[in-house]
């Protein structure tokens, strides 16, 4: 029985591009704090970048997210890859540029730095790259695309653990590459280099997944403008409509359950924003831990994470609902983020076990849930304004958890439990409601 077989010749390529991504993604966090430093940043300066790719992936998310309705997934794909390989190789340009000084401060607010002319550089690295970052809403809508009921909710496992496979991965490979005598550059040039490679397991190994585009295209055009030409077939849409103006954000949020789902998709954000925020401040100060104690810590949590996300879902899946998953999985984040306010070890890997198994259980779940509404031609916009919910929690609570972490410390994790309790009463308030109006037309959230 095949119980988690990445090798699937109908979702491998999709996987690899989706592990490429998070793989190039995650090298740069362990490092990118020291790379600000020594460019004359400070820890506000790294605040302020940090916040810049998700910011601009809000915006940028739904435009590709629609663009991937009309012109096929493989090419926005193509595109945003292609934004990432630009933004590592300005990273790469930033080492290389003079430290000129632009302006310097040194207020209470603000902290001592130093804006230098890579620093800036670094800077429109960041915009751009979030501005073109929708692979992963187009990936998502790609997977909806070529999956059936019946292996949907596998699917979207596999998914999940090949991002948590590229989270183990990233730092890991960063942390040894950074230790040699290129330093933080190295590991950069690895990223452009994983970039460019995903570029082309994209062109060669990719097929388009939208049933309602005819590819008219590939990378190797002698036109840029015919590689965004695209024909229409005809194809089922369920009478659902499907004209270009229908997949503006107050039509998508009309869909029945969309309200709810991207609800929980800000939430969720919100709560792991917290917990990303506080995790590194309280792991120094408190746990007094090292950063490879804490390089630990986040990579058994991704570990526990792929053994969820790839064999248990792939058991499941046809077995538990969407729903019952995504109902325990929140309830054991809840208990999980309660536990991390406790300082002793046992504890804290107790709570991080329970963290990786609830997230495990529910994010997966909830996309495959998400990839259910709507139709094919609508599953890059509604993923798109999903992508930009969370970026728009990412935003917000990575600011709010450091502020709050200066005032109420762990606190900040039972804040983390309280909205992970609230997620889990919007979903059995919406359960029990959907089966009280069984004239309701195909609920979206029901048990198998």
């Amino acid at each position: 029985m095949r119980l988690f077989n990445f090798f699937n010749t109908n979702i491998f390529p999709i996987l690899l591009v989706n592990f490429i991504g998070i793989l190039g993604y995650s090298i740069v966090i362990p490092i990118l704090i020291f790379i600000v430093n020594d460019l004359g940043g400070n820890g506000f300066i790294y605040g302020i970048l940090g916040a810049m790719y998700p910011f601009f992936q809000l915006i940028g998310a739904p435009i590709l997210g629609r663009l991937s309705d009309r012109i096929g997934r493989k090419k926005v794909l193509i595109v945003s890859q292609a934004g990432t390989f630009v933004a590592w190789t300005l990273f790469l340009l930033a080492f290389i540029l003079p430290k000129t000084q632009l302006w310097s401060s040194n207020s209470d607010f603000t902290g001592s730095y130093i804006m230098t002319l890579p620093l800036i550089l670094l800077f429109l690295a960041r915009i751009f790259d979030g501005f073109t970052g929708g692979n992963v809403s187009v990936a998502n809508a790609y997977l909806s695309d070529v999956s059936t009921d019946e292996d949907r909710d596998k699917n979207f496992g596999m998914m999940g653990a090949s991002t948590s496979l590229g989270f183990v991965l990233g730092p890991a490979v960063a942390g040894i590459l950074a230790s040699t005598f290129l330093g933080e550059a190295l590991p950069i040039m690895l990223a452009a280099l994983i970039s460019l490679i995903a570029i082309f397991v994209i062109t060669l190994k990719l097929p388009e997944s939208n049933p309602c585009v005819v590819d008219t295209g590939t990378l190797g055009l002698t036109s840029f403008r015919r590689f965004f030409q695209v024909e229409h077939k005809e194809c089922y849409t369920d009478g659902t409509e499907t004209d270009e103006n229908s997949n503006t954000f107050w039509k998508i949020l009309k869909l029945e359950n969309i309200p709810l789902l991207y609800a929980i998709y800000f939430l969720t954000f919100l709560a792991f924003s917290l917990f990303y925020a506080g995790l590194p401040i309280y792991a120094s100060t408190v746990l007094k831990w090292s950063s490879i104690e804490l390089g630990a810590f986040l990579a058994y949590s991704s570990i526990i994470m792929i053994l969820v996300q790839g064999p248990v879902l792939s058991y499941l899946s046809g077995k538990v609902s969407n729903i019952t998953c995504i109902t325990i999985g929140a309830l054991v984040l809840a208990i999980s983020f309660y536990l991390l306010s406790f300082s002793d070890i046992v504890t804290m890997y107790i709570a991080n076990t329970l963290l990786s198994i609830g997230n495990g259980l529910m994010w997966p779940n909830f996309l495959a849930l998400l990839s259910k509404t709507g139709n094919h031609q609508m599953q890059g916009a509604i993923q798109g304004y999903g992508n930009s919910m969370g970026s728009f929690a990412s935003i917000f609570g990575l600011i709010l958890g450091g502020i709050l972490f200066e005032s109420i410390q762990i606190a900040v994790f039972q804040i983390g439990a309280i909205i992970f309790l609230l997620i889990f009463l919007l979903v059995l308030i919406n359960h029990f409601r959907t089966k009280k109006s069984p004239s309701k037309k195909q609920p979206i959230i029901k048990t198998a």
